[in-house]
This record gives structure tokens, sequence and C-alpha cells, in this order.
């Protein structure tokens, strides 16, 4: 099976540096993207600015293969990183990337999950989409990196759409909205965001400075605590002053703060929608909801293999415990590469973004050392596959983000990085009995 490629899914920043890394070692690379270009999923949030720079979001063997690439402290928009990067290392790959190539399953040949016999002496088999019908391509390993952006997270509080949810989609987005070039949407109008990562926290910032928009910022968690990061703390400096950034806002009074609040319900009301909570609160009615809530992985075109994932985080087992937000915020994760991304199906491996499964905090330089490790593990340089080295940015604070509804500050508020900027005392205002 040596002659056979490699076969990498998604043309984003994770899955070109594993083409890059393959290709150095010597490895066929064979990427598959179903979208129309390198980068497909980071073009849709082009208008976002990274709070990593450059010298941290491009990966060191995608850099040797260019021979010069972006450096430096200065952080990048989404729509820079494709079109500075990600296109020209796509480029550089040549026919080893290919686009309008959806994978739809990966099975071992000739045997599904259940068959035992064999399952060693025969390649994968990689199920294609393409505008000209179907393909099968036979693959010595799978390096799945198609991360999570298809699978956004449900405003529902118990993981599930709430009741009216899908009824009200057009009025629902999930991903950060584009206030210039969607200002007629939100402009003026009465908002609800919920979520408490730094997306809901960028998304805050740009509809507080839209004129005459009314925000409603809604925490699940019952204190604002440890929400708003590490701010001087933090050793990205970008994404502290994010942080510091959206309490302003808030302090300000352009951003109204509910907390506690996991949604049940989302009802009409003309050509607004309601928000009702689990125990029956109802808040204002709102023109726009942008749901931020976290992605989560979709393993279901991987049904025919073997995987070992944590029950909770959908993570691989071995990574999950390092990646648990019930656990720890503080970014900080312990190196980590082929050993703990290997599952029971020999040469299939979850990297980048869908590897951390449910977990957030996922940052590019973790993604790049993951797939250096692959690509040493699959060249046969266990060696060098096992030299893993990671040492990533703390956030500032720590103490588990996935808390639930803690009110006294005594869980999630500080932590091994340092004491949370707090200083915001907030209820629920705008809430109705």
């Amino acid at each position: 099976m040596s002659e056979l490629p490699v076969v990498v899914v998604g043309a984003g920043p994770i899955g070109l540096a594993a083409a890059a890394h393959l290709l150095e070692r010597g490895v066929r690379p064979l990427v598959l993207e179903a979208g129309a270009q390198a980068g497909a999923a980071v073009a849709r949030w082009n208008h976002v600015r990274l709070f990593s720079g450059w010298s941290e979001l491009v990966d060191p063997a995608a850099r040797r293969l260019l021979g010069s690439a972006p450096d430096g402290e200065a952080c990048p928009t989404g729509a820079e990183w494709v079109s500075e990067y990600l296109a020209p290392l796509a480029d550089a790959l040549g026919g080893h990337v290919r686009y309008g190539a959806r994978v739809v399953g990966v099975a071992r040949r000739g045997r599904d999950r259940v068959v035992d016999d064999g399952r060693d002496r025969e390649p994968l088999t990689v199920h294609v989409e393409t505008a000209d019908g179907e393909e099968r391509i036979a693959a010595r390993a799978v390096v799945d990196a198609s991360g999570t952006w298809g699978s956004p997270n449900p405003l529902g509080g118990d993981g599930l759409p709430a009741v009216g949810e899908r009824a009200a989609a057009e009025r629902i987005a999930y991903r950060v909205p584009d206030v210039v070039a969607e200002a007629g949407r939100y402009a003026g109008k009465r908002v609800a965001v919920a979520g408490s990562g730094h997306s809901a926290l960028t998304a805050l910032v740009a509809l507080a400075g839209l004129p005459g928009t009314h925000v409603t910022w809604l925490l699940r968690r019952g204190a604002v605590d440890a929400v708003f990061g590490g701010g001087e703390a933090d050793q990205l400096p970008a994404r502290g002053a994010l942080g510091l950034r959206a309490r302003d806002a808030a302090r300000a009074g352009h951003v109204e703060v509910v907390t506690g609040f996991r949604t049940a319900a989302v009802e009409r009301d003309g050509d607004r929608v309601v928000l009702v909570s689990q125990e029956g609160r109802r808040l204002a009615p709102v023109d726009e909801v942008v749901a931020l809530t976290g992605f989560r992985p979709d393993h279901s075109w991987l049904s025919e293999v073997r995987l070992d994932l944590d029950p909770v985080l959908q993570a691989p087992t071995r990574l999950a415990p390092l990646v648990d937000p019930n656990v720890h915020s503080c970014g900080t994760v312990y190196p980590h590469g082929a050993a703990e991304l290997r599952h029971p199906e020999p040469g299939v491996y979850l990297v980048g973004m869908k590897s951390y499964g449910r977990a957030p905090t996922f940052l590019a330089l973790t993604g790049y050392e993951q797939v250096r490790s692959i690509a040493a593990e699959i060249a046969g340089d266990h060696e060098d596959a096992a030299k893993v080295e990671l040492v990533l940015p703390e956030t500032g604070v720590c103490g588990g983000s996935g808390v639930f509804d803690e009110t006294d500050g005594s869980e999630g508020s500080g932590g091994c990085c340092a004491p949370a900027v707090t200083e915001l005392t907030l209820t629920a205002p705008g809430a109705r009995p």
C-alpha cells in the first residue's frame, strides 16, 4: 500500500499543512476539498480578524515549500489568511489538491466495520462525490482535516434545537455576522447574541458599534466571571484586547447582559422572535438572533471505520482529557501527536478542529504539530513522530469553561494561569416573568 496516496480531507490550514509535511517526507498526498477553493471555510468568515499573528499561522513545512510566506506579529483577517497564505500554498501543492470533491464515506476495502479478517491487508477506500458523479479512491491512510464549520451547535440550551428554532431559521445566524456587508440586517435593530466564546465577543464588539442597534447578550452560566478572558494576562495580546473591548461595551451600556439563560423555545411575534428560557423567562422581542454556541464534529461519513472517541467530547479518547472544557479553559494543551490521535482503524487520523470534538480554544499551532507528527508516523519515522513539542499562549484565565450556571464565582473565576477579569456584575435585565 506504500504506493497509494494519503488522502487528506479538507484544504484548510491544517489539511494543507498535512500535505506539505507528507510531501516533504516523500509521501504522496491527495487533498480532497468539497469547496471551490483553498480555505473555503475560512473564506466564509473573511471579515473576522484573527487574534494570532502570522508567525503562528504559517506551518513550518508550508513555509519551506513556499520559500517565502508572511511572518511577524500582525494579525490578518480571514480573507488575508486565504489570499496571502492558503491560496499560494495550495498552488504550490499543485495537482495534489482537488476541488469540488466531497468525501461522503471511508471504509476498509471490501469490509464493513464488523469484519475483523484481513483488515490490515486492505487499503482504505474513500468514497467521493464530484460534479461528474461518484468515485472511489484507494488510500494507504486518511487524515480527516475537514473541521467543524459545517456543524454549528444549535441555540437550544440542551444541545438540540429549541422548540421553534428551525421554523425561525431566517432570523437566526450561526456565524459571526459581517456587519458591513449585512448592515441592513443588523443596524438599528434589536439583536440577541447567544454564546460566551471568542466568536460571541467578536460579534458583540461589532454589533455594539452599529448606530441604533440594541444588543442583548445571553449567557448560559449564572455569572459573567471569566467570560471576558484574561485581559492583559493573555499571552495573545489581540485575544486579551478583544475581551476587554467586549467588557467596555457592556459597561458603557451598549450591551444588555442576561445570565443563566438557556433557550428552550423560539416564538414568533410578528416579524420578530421571542426567546424563552427553560425556566419560562421570556425576553423582549428581537429582530435577529446570532447563535454562537460552538461547533461539533460530523462523524457520519466515518461510520464504517473503527474510531475511539470520548463519549462526552467526541474527541479521540487519549486527547479528550487534555482539552476538556469542564477541567480548564486556559488554552494550555500538553504536546500530542500521532500517539494520541490514532484509532483502532489503522491509518485513520482526525486532526485540527475536528480532533477537539466539542472542545473550544483550538489554535492553528496545535494542528500544525499534530500533522507533523502524523506525517512522520505514516512515513515510518516513529522516533520523530513521538517527539512532539507544543507551547501554546495561555489565555490568562483558567477554570472550566463548561461549568453549569455558577453564580458565586467559586468556579471558573481563576485558576492556574491568573485571576479572571471580572469587574462587572450583571444580573438579568430585560427578562419578563
